[in-house]
C-alpha cells in the first residue's frame, strides 16, 4: 500500500534532515572545524525513514555504530546526537558514550552497540521482556550485510522464531561489510534468503525506494505485532562515504560508486514527489532550507556547550561489591 501524500512528505523530510545531518559531519571534520569520529550513513536515509514512519512510538530501536540516519529517524534530538558525537554534556550520553553507544529510551532508541552482529540479541531480549509483560509494542533490530555472518545474529534469529517473539530483523545491506563486499563473505545471493533456515519470512526490497520499505515494514510490524513472530527485512542499498570517516574506499569500483550516486535515493525520492503531484519544488526547496537551518542551530548549541568535567568521572556508573575469600 502506497503511504499518504503526508506520510510521504514527512518521509522526505527525515531524508532531508539525515542528508544534511550527515553532510555537515563530513564537511565539518574535513575542514578542520571540529573533531569527532563517526561512521557515516549517506545513501542510506530511505531506509532510516521508512522505519520512522512505519514504528509506533513505543516500539524500540536496536541499531548499530552507524545509526546517525536511524537515530533521527526515531526521534532522538540532534543536539543530543551531535552532542554524543563532538564529547560534550549536551549529548544523549553527557559525552561520555561517542558515537558507537548513543541511546535514548525515552525516544524508544534501546542501544547503538559498536561491535558487529551484537545488537540482535539484546533485540530478542527486549521483545522477550515485551511479551511478558503483556505490552504491544516490537523491537526492530537494524544492522549490515556483514552482522548476518556472526554467531549472534544466527542465534538471535533462531531464538526469536523459535519463540515467536514480536522482533523484525532489518538489514540495511550497503553491500560492503566494512572493506569487504557481500559477495567474499556468504555464498547466498540475498541475505533475506537466511530467514528460511530459522522458518520466518524474508524479503529483499529496494533500500533506495522508501515506499517499497515501508510496505514491507509494515508487513513484518503487523505479523510480529499480531504474534506470529518475526521477519527479516533485507533492504539493499549502498554507502557513498566509507566505512569510517577518512576512509578513501579505493576497494570500491568507480563504476559502482558511480552507478551508486546515480540512484541516491533523496533526489530520487524528490523527484518522485514532484512528478506525483504531492509536493511542489518550493514546498520541497523549504525541508531542505529547514533540514540544513536544523542543523546548524544544533551544531552551534553543540559547540558552545562544556565537555564533562572530571566530576563526570564518577557518575552513571554502576559497581558492585564482590567479596572474595582471604587465603592465608
Amino acid at each position: 500500500m502506497t503511504p499518504p501524500a503526508d506520510v510521504q512528505r514527512r518521509i522526505y523530510a527525515l531524508m532531508a534532515l539525515m542528508k544534511a545531518a550527515d553532510d555537515r559531519l563530513s564537511r565539518g571534520i574535513g575542514t578542520g572545524e571540529f573533531m569527532c569520529v563517526y561512521w557515516p550513513s549517506r545513501g542510506q536515509e530511505a531506509i532510516a525513514a521508512a522505519m520512522a514512519v512505519s514504528m509506533r512510538d513505543d516500539d524500540q530501536l536496536v541499531t548499530t555504530y552507524r545509526g546517525l540516519h536511524d537515530l533521527i529517524g526515531k526521534g532522538v534530538p540532534l543536539e543530543e546526537i551531535y552532542g554524543e558525537m563532538m564529547g560534550r554534556t549536551v549529548g544523549a550520553g553527557r559525552g561520555k558514550g561517542g558515537t558507537m553507544h548513543i541511546a535514548n529510551p525515552d525516544r524508544g532508541v534501546m542501544l547503538s552497540t559498536g561491535i558487529v552482529g551484537a545488537g540482535p540479541p539484546v533485540a530478542v531480549g527486549l521483545a522477550m521482556a515485551a511479551r511478558r509483560k503483556g505490552l504491544d509494542r516490537v523491537t526492530v533490530v537494524s544492522f549490515g550485510d556483514g552482522a548476518t555472518n556472526t554467531g549472534s545474529f544466527h542465534e538471535a534469529a533462531n531464538m526469536a522464531a523459535l519463540w515467536e517473539l514480536p522482533t523484525v530483523f532489518v538489514c540495511q545491506n550497503n553491500l560492503y561489510a566494512e572493506m569487504t563486499p557481500t559477495g567474499d563473505t556468504m555464498k547466498l545471493d540475498h541475505v533475506s534468503d537466511r530467514a528460511a533456515g530459522y522458518g520466518m519470512p524474508g524479503v529483499r526490497v529496494d533500500g533506495n525506494d522508501p515506499i517499497a520499505v515501508t510496505a514491507a515494514l509494515g508487513n513484518a510490524l503487523a505479523r510480529a505485532r499480531a504474534g506470529d513472530g518475526p521477519s527479516l527485512v533485507e533492504c539493499v542499498t549502498f554507502r557513498f562515504r566509507g566505512h569510517y570517516f577518512g576512509d578513501r574506499m579505493p576497494y570500491i569500483p568507480d563504476e559502482q560508486m558511480a552507478a551508486a550516486v546515480d540512484a541516491d535515493p533523496v533526489p530520487r525520492f524528490r523527484r518522485h514527489l514532484i512528478e506525483s503531484g504531492i509536493c511542489g519544488d518550493d514546498d520541497l526547496a523549504q525541508i531542505d532550507e529547514g533540514a540544513l537551518a536544523a542543523v546548524e542551530e544544533a551544531l552551534k548549541n553543540v559547540l558552545a556547550a562544556d565537555a564533562p568535567s572530571p566530576a563526570e568521572l564518577d557518575r552513571d556508573v554502576y559497581a558492585t561489591r564482590i567479596g572474595f575469600p582471604t587465603y592465608r
